[in-house]
């Protein structure tokens, strides 16, 4: 599947950026901009089933990676991927082959027990039908702005993308590392737990935790995300 995607800059070398689950290429209006000042042509992607890309009726972690690679250059010298994106671009690096890619407080585990799978489509449709109120309280450090693009993703949002985030062993960390790769974590991730970061480490990643930030780190602490990247963009 071809995906929506959103650019910015002209530069010689070329970025690709990879939203999360119930999000779109506008999460990252702040990184976009930031990375075209280093001189990238920044291209975002809207996964399928998210923001302005085609539904389908399908959906697997192997799909959203491929429809990645279905669109976006090959041979970047940047990929970055938040979340489930981080999860799509583990699983896509191996043909794309980037230059280096970064991973974002990624879905990597842990795996979700059977009962909150069960209830996982509620809290999914709940999510969806927060008010703006109830996401700018959940997300205190954010700018109006953020909180206004999370309303409008959250309704675009197809739930047929659910059973990838909670399908046993969907959530997996890369056995070993393919490109030079860094892994950018929340202070305190729910998704990389410490036993998993120093599997990671071990494994060649290296891995650099943005204290005080929450799960969406770029919107938490744009600043401080980019100079989590330093070294890498």
């Amino acid at each position: 599947m071809e995906l929506f995607t959103r650019e910015w800059g002209t530069g010689d070398r070329r970025a690709v950026l990879v939203h999360g689950a119930m999000s779109d290429s506008r999460n990252w209006r702040r990184v976009g901009p930031a990375l075209a000042e280093l001189g990238y042509h920044v291209t975002a992607v809207d996964l399928r089933g998210h923001g302005r890309s085609p539904r389908a009726h399908s959906y697997t972690a192997e799909l959203l990676a491929q429809d990645v690679v279905d669109t976006v250059p090959a041979h970047p010298e940047l990929i970055v991927g938040h979340s489930l994106g981080g999860l799509a671009v583990s699983l896509a690096v191996e043909e794309l082959r980037p230059a280096r890619a970064v991973y974002v407080d990624p879905a990597f585990g842990p795996s979700v027990p059977w009962w909150q799978a069960k209830l996982a489509p509620a809290f999914f449709r709940s999510l969806s039908r927060a008010t703006a109120v109830r996401i700018a309280k959940r997300n205190p450090r954010w700018d109006p702005v953020d909180v206004a693009i999370e309303l409008e993703t959250l309704r675009a949002f197809d739930h047929g993308v659910v059973p990838v985030l909670v399908a046993p062993g969907s959530l997996r960390a890369p056995a070993t590392m393919q490109v030079p790769s860094l892994v950018v974590l929340a202070g305190r991730s729910q998704l990389v737990r410490p036993r998993l970061a120093e599997r990671l480490r071990g494994a060649g990643f290296a891995v650099r935790v943005v204290a005080g930030a929450g799960h969406t780190v770029h919107r938490d602490d744009h600043q401080g995300f980019m100079h989590a990247l330093d070294g890498w963009a």
